[in-house]
């Protein structure tokens, strides 16, 4: 029997997964490591540690399995980072990820010296501190030892193709990620990077998501136990990968993933240019099409902070039952009636993507009063973030008909969180069978493609299937849509304030 090995170098860490050529999946493995959280809003990882949880994961999935059945291995992978290595392939410095935003100054001078709209119209990204862009005229502005020494930057699964096989290359997605590719030519950009005095040449080579970058080699194969006649293919940015594991590869099909960060995705033949630039679009690993994109930096993050630091009785309570916190605390927010009793939070824990691009943007209760108790602080979290996700929803709702939604992450666990989902946006919510295997599976599709085990990516019928459907409420939709114009204007009421609370420090 052959076999499609997937990683999925996420936030949190790595997950290993293992599935037959005929769709089914074996086993899965995660392997955790640190992000460095400091000075507010930086964000940094050791790639070394992704490697070694590439190495352990890839032995512990092996076992019981003969490692020449391995066909093929390839990968998703957080985007936007920054990774600086040698010309011994051997990092300068931690990655600074993508949820890092201390490069407000460079993002200004991007303005500055292109303009935003010019900026937009190339790369189909604002500008912003999230980007490798920015995070690479930070380091050559702060560092410039290790800028000067820098023979590529990567993100972190060209980080382990490297390791893998010794080559430096990325993908489309994950280029398209860096705010340095011109989108519609699929090439890097001499405009941006003759403007802003980056040496192209420490950009790895670019090529398409099903790109075979070669063998396993002999020390990697000892360090992971995969064969040497193992392929390695690119595969893509988590999010994109993240489109072919939900089925999101034909026009018109929408996704919604609710995770530590969470995003809205469609496939369109061309990129939604939207006039004031709240979204974005990565290049599809599906050949010929686009990702029109809406990212925000903090769901799951936002509903693990309420788990963290209000709802600690029922994550104790949780722990003796054997069950998820989250559980009990959905069963507290159902208790109170939709739009919390008049309470909105704004889940701008980590600054903001979209809609609003605003890296100082801070979270906020809004209407909190004496009566309001817990249950409504739970739900307006959970209503904060899908509301949130309406906006960026609303942008799409401009260019495509969309009819439903495929919820996958590990939110979408929650019945009540997609019901809620449902009756914000006035659409059928649909939940796979697979939640939070869609990126390792649209990687795993993407390998099996680029050796030839598959076709084209149709074969994602064999993985999933849609198992329940949530149908909006119509008393709630009402309720909802008189909500968020009042949710819009909480946010920009605070801008200023964001503002001078920044300077503060």
């Amino acid at each position: 029997m052959k076999y499609l090995l997937a990683h999925d170098l996420g936030t949190s860490g790595n997950k290993a997964t293992l599935y037959t050529v005929e769709g089914q999946l074996v086993k899965s493995i995660v392997y955790p490591y640190t992000t460095y959280y400091f000075n507010g809003n930086w964000a940094e990882q050791d790639a070394d540690d992704w490697w070694k949880a590439v190495c352990q994961t890839t032995k512990e999935i092996l076992k019981g399995i003969d490692s020449d059945d391995v066909a093929v291995v390839s990968f998703s992978g957080q985007m936007m980072g920054c990774l600086c290595v040698d010309r011994d392939g051997k990092p300068l410095r931690r990655s600074i990820i993508w949820a890092d935003q201390r490069a407000v100054r460079e993002m200004n001078e991007v303005k500055e010296k292109i303009g935003a709209d010019r900026f937009y119209k190339i790369t189909g990204h604002p500008i912003s501190v999230s980007y490798s862009l920015q995070k690479l005229m930070w380091i050559k502005n702060n560092e410039p030892e290790i800028y000067s020494n820098t023979y590529k930057i990567l993100n972190a699964k060209d980080y382990i193709i490297y390791k893998l096989t010794g080559r430096y290359v990325t993908d489309y997605s994950d280029g398209s990620g860096t705010n340095m590719v011109d989108l519609e030519k699929l090439e890097w950009s001499d405009e941006i990077i003759t403007t802003m005095g980056i040496d192209g040449d420490k950009l790895p080579e670019l090529r398409e998501s099903t790109y075979v970058a070669g063998n396993v080699t002999r020390e990697a194969a000892d360090a992971t136990g995969l064969s040497q006649d193992t392929l390695v293919v690119c595969g893509g940015g988590d999010g994109v990968c993240a489109a072919i594991g939900a089925g999101c590869i034909k026009p018109g099909v929408t996704y919604n993933v609710i995770g530590s960060s969470s995003w809205i995705s469609l496939t369109t033949e061309n990129p939604i240019y939207d006039s004031r630039m709240r979204t974005f679009n990565w290049a599809h690993i599906v050949p010929g099409y686009f990702l029109p994109c809406g990212s925000m930096q903090a769901a799951g993050v936002s509903y693990s902070w309420l788990k963290n630091v209000i709802c600690t009785g029922e994550a104790a309570e949780a722990e003796k039952l054997g069950i998820s916190p989250y559980q009990l605390m959905d069963g507290e927010a159902e208790k109170t009636p939709a739009g919390a009793r008049g309470l909105i939070f704004l889940p701008y824990l980590l600054g903001e993507r979209s809609p609003w691009w605003n890296p100082n943007a801070r979270g906020a209760f809004i209407g909190l009063t004496a009566a309001h108790r817990r249950e409504d602080m739970i739900r307006a979290v959970l209503e904060g973030i899908t509301l949130n996700l309406n906006v960026i929803l609303d942008v799409f709702r401009q260019h495509a008909d969309i009819k439903e939604v495929i919820a996958i992450g590990g939110g979408a666990r929650g019945k009540f969180w997609r019901q809620i989902m449902a009756d914000v946006y006035g659409l059928k919510i649909l939940k796979p069978n697979y939640l939070e295997e869609a990126t390792s599976m649209g990687a795993a599709i993407t390998g099996g493609v680029g050796v030839g085990i598959y076709k084209n990516f149709d074969v994602i019928d064999r993985f999933i299937r849609i198992e329940e459907e949530h149908l909006p409420t119509e008393e709630n939709h009402r309720i909802y849509q008189e909500l968020m114009p009042v949710f819009e204007e909480s946010y920009n009421s605070l801008v200023s304030i964001y503002e001078k609370l920044s300077a503060l420090g």
